[in-house]
C-alpha cells in the first residue's frame, strides 16, 4: 500500500473544497431552475445591486413602510405585494384581506391596488371593500402634494347606499358635480357651489 502524506491530503482536499465551491458560485449566478410549485412565506425582488423593487408576502412577513431602504413601522392586516421605485422607496401596492373577529364581525375584508406620487401619498386606487365598517366599490384619484394634505379628485364608484356614482372635487376636495344612479334606479345630476350648495339638478322628466 503507498502511504500518502497527510501534508498532502490536506492541500489536496483544500484545493478541491475550493475548486467546488467556486463551481457553485458560478452556477448560481448563471443557471436559472423551472419549479412546477413553490412555497414561500415572502419573495422580495431586487436590482443587482440589491435596490429593493417588490416585495409578495403573507400578512405576517409584510414590512411597514420601506423609504430608501429603512423600514418604518406600520401595521397591515393584510397580504399582499409591495411596489418600490428606483431608490427602494414604496410606491404603490397590492393588497387583500378578510376575516372575523372574536364577535364573528367580518373585519379587514377586500382588496386595494394602488399607486403613489414620487415621494407622497397615493394619487390613483382601485378598490372593494365589504365589511363591518365599509362598504364600497371603486376607482379614486386623489391631489397628493409632497406637503399637505390629500385631496380626492374624482371618484367612481359605489358606495354604502347602494347608488353608482360619478363625483367630480375641486383642488380643495369639495364635490362639484355629482352623477349618481341611486339603488331604487332614480337617476339625477347635481351641481354643487364651493359651499356644498346645489346650484343646479338635472333630474328626469316626469
Amino acid at each position: 500500500m503507498i502511504r500518502v502524506p497527510q501534508r498532502f491530503l490536506l492541500i489536496y482536499s483544500s484545493v478541491l473544497t475550493a475548486a467546488f465551491g467556486v463551481m457553485l458560485l458560478t452556477a448560481a449566478g448563471t443557471k436559472s431552475d423551472n419549479f412546477q410549485e413553490i412555497t414561500v412565506q415572502r419573495i422580495n425582488v431586487v436590482e443587482p445591486d440589491g435596490t429593493l423593487r417588490m416585495i409578495i408576502s403573507n400578512h405576517a412577513r409584510l414590512p411597514g413602510i420601506i423609504v430608501r431602504g429603512e423600514e418604518r413601522p406600520f401595521p397591515r392586516p393584510q397580504a399582499g405585494m409591495l411596489f418600490y421605485n428606483d431608490e427602494g422607496s414604496e410606491n404603490g401596492g397590492l393588497i387583500f384581506g378578510g376575516r372575523r373577529n372574536a364577535k364573528g364581525e367580518v373585519v379587514d375584508s377586500g382588496g386595494s391596488l394602488s399607486f403613489d406620487k414620487y415621494e407622497a401619498n397615493q394619487v390613483v386606487q382601485l378598490a372593494g371593500v365589504d365589511d363591518k365598517e365599509d362598504r364600497f366599490a371603486g376607482l379614486i384619484v386623489t391631489d397628493s402634494p409632497k406637503a399637505g394634505e390629500s385631496r380626492r379628485r374624482i371618484w367612481v364608484g359605489r358606495g354604502e347606499d347602494g347608488a353608482a356614482t360619478v363625483a367630480l372635487m375641486d383642488s380643495d376636495g369639495k364635490k362639484r358635480i355629482v352623477m349618481e344612479v341611486g339603488a331604487d334606479g332614480t337617476p339625477h345630476l347635481l351641481f354643487l357651489d364651493a359651499n356644498g350648495k346645489v346650484t343646479n339638478q338635472i333630474t328626469p322628466l316626469k
